[in-house]
């Protein structure tokens, strides 16, 4: 009952502030506003773009996929984009990420948000074998890039007075069995961008840095890795994007996607963590597995 007491005024008051950041929002925000998007020919990162487009931001999209960014390139303008350009990058190169922040500032000028979404690495779904390479790999692209583009932007970021976007997952919050270099690599995001969030603030620099932390998302990747595999959903990309988008423009803290799923587990992970365990392994399809 004492538990109740507390979790229920807390729950109602995130959702009191969650409902005022949906109802305030503005396509106004956006407007004219340029905009970096990395991981951005499919996915919850292309479903992003398409958000940004119709409130008439200037995009600059980027991933490995040349023939993709096109495609979504063209459909950003056709749905309202006040310019829309690409760079292919390969993330596993710092240099091609740094690379991505020099063609963004010669094409938009500057830049008033930055959006870390890509994903990658040579890790995939399956036990974990002890394998050094997927963990630099999944390192080098799920964390070492996403810093590398944060410190190249920096400046611009500063001289706009704007913010940043960290898509993250539950991996980098709870036990990820199955996807462990991943789980790593979030794990690894959520330190680094907590952290330089707080230092901003104490050094009284207005970047305010919204992370994302996602569920099951029913991306082709994620789809693939999971479907059939555990017992969970997956929650459609397109309201996720939504979400992702109103919360970074809105310049809240965290965004949780789908919040009923999410959230509840972070509290139990943090009151009840022998119970988290329990339920994490019983989500599993395990013969399917292992």
């Amino acid at each position: 009952m004492v538990v109740l007491k507390i979790v229920l005024p807390v729950l109602a008051a995130v959702l009191a502030f969650y409902a005022y950041t949906w109802e305030s929002f503005s396509e106004e925000m956006v407007r004219g506003k340029r905009v970096l998007v990395t991981g951005s020919s499919t996915g919850i990162g292309e479903q992003m773009a398409y958000e940004f487009a119709w409130m008439g931001a200037h995009l600059m999209l980027t991933a490995r996929n040349e023939t993709s960014l096109q495609k979504v390139v063209q459909n950003c303008l056709k749905l309202g984009a006040a310019s829309a350009s690409y760079v292919v990058s390969d993330m596993n190169d710092l240099a091609s990420a740094r690379n991505v922040v020099e063609e963004t500032k010669n094409v938009l000028g500057g830049l008033d948000l930055l959006v870390l979404n890509h994903y990658g690495g040579k890790s995939g779904f399956g036990p974990y074998q002890g394998d050094m390479e997927s963990v630099i790999s999944s390192m080098t692209v799920n964390f070492f890039s996403y810093v590398q583009v944060t410190v190249s932007a920096l400046s611009m970021l500063q001289e706009s007075r704007g913010n940043i976007i960290v898509v993250s997952s539950m991996n980098g919050r709870i036990p990820g069995p199955f996807a462990v270099p991943y789980a790593a690599s979030k794990a690894a995001l959520e330190g680094f961008y907590s952290s330089l969030r707080t230092e901003l603030r104490l050094r009284k620099i207005d970047m305010p840095i919204t992370v994302a932390v996602l569920g099951y998302i029913d991306t082709d990747t994620a789809v693939g890795f999971l479907d059939g595999k555990i017992s969970l959903k997956a929650s459609p990309k397109e309201l996720c994007a939504q979400a992702i988008v109103r919360g970074g423009v809105m310049r809240v803290r965290e965004v949780f996607y789908p919040y009923w799923i999410t959230k509840p587990v972070l509290l139990i992970r943090d009151w009840l963590p022998g119970v988290l365990e329990q339920i994490i392994g019983n989500s599993y399809f395990l013969e399917k597995i292992l």
